[in-house]
């Protein structure tokens, strides 16, 4: 089985440091990359949307982010993904635990779950488990 791709897309070092060694404490084969801003990730989406090899299976997302923040993200993201040729599983990712940050995901229809910080191993694995690989 081939790795499962990963982006985290979060400008908070320390988070990203954490996350990858919670993911690599798992023993499940994964491929991470990094992106510190949401415009970053965006622009690479773009210019890999025709090719699944480069694309990720499993976008983890901040909503607090310079340059491009987590919702600037997904209106472009909303747009690209008719031109993705692959299932992408998004999920924000949020230290927020505003009532209203949780509503406002559950209606943006590319947002597959809220997760808070920090991510935790279990929770990392019910992800994995529930991660389908396409066909």
């Amino acid at each position: 089985m081939p790795p499962i791709k990963i982006f985290l897309i979060d400008d908070d070092q320390i988070f990203v440091f954490l996350t990858k060694k919670t993911i690599e404490s798992t023993g499940i084969k994964t491929e991470v990359r990094v992106f510190g801003d949401g415009e970053e990730a965006i622009d690479y989406l773009r210019e890999a949307s025709q090719t699944i090899e480069l694309l990720p299976d499993i976008i983890c997302l901040d909503l607090s982010m310079p340059i491009m923040d987590g919702w600037e993200f997904l209106e472009e993201f909303i747009l690209l993904k008719p031109k993705i040729e692959k299932k992408v599983i998004l999920y924000l990712v949020s230290s927020s635990i505003s009532p209203h940050d949780i509503e406002r995901a559950k209606n943006i229809s590319v947002v597959s779950d809220f997760i808070i910080k920090p991510v935790v191993k279990e929770k990392i694995i019910e992800l994995f488990q529930t991660f389908n690989q396409p066909q």
